[in-house]
């Protein structure tokens, strides 16, 4: 295993916790903890952005990607999948709304593959 890729999972890993820790504080009122969870789930957000800077940075890239058109409608589509795949969970596992949850849930995960091939591009 290169360093590059044992730092990106070491700090990936700590980044990917903070932020799913601090989503269950604020989602689940059975915690009462809201406001302490966007505070841990920022510092993973925050985390997982170094990582992608280190790891371009380990890489011999450049630390900020020139924006284009292209990156800015994957970054947006990105995002709106994440909503999504992040609303079905809550319409689920917050709200008991099954079928509406897993439905919308499952689009937010078709618009994430969907980057797949945008981020790539389709090869022979």
């Amino acid at each position: 295993m290169t360093k590059k890729n044992f730092v990106s999972m070491i700090l990936g890993t700590i980044g990917g916790i903070l932020f799913a820790l601090g989503m269950c504080m604020g989602l689940l009122p059975q915690w009462q903890a809201f406001e302490q969870g966007v505070a841990v789930g920022a510092v993973g957000l925050v985390v997982l952005l170094i990582t992608v800077l280190v790891r371009r940075k380990m890489g011999g890239k450049p630390m900020l990607v020139p924006i284009s058109g292209k990156s800015v409608g994957i970054t947006l589509l990105a995002i709106v999948g994440t909503l999504a795949l992040g609303v079905g969970m809550n319409l689920v596992m917050v709200w008991s709304h099954l079928v509406p949850g897993i439905i919308v849930g499952m689009l937010g995960i078709i618009i994430l593959l969907m980057l797949i091939p945008l981020c790539k591009g389709l090869k022979d």
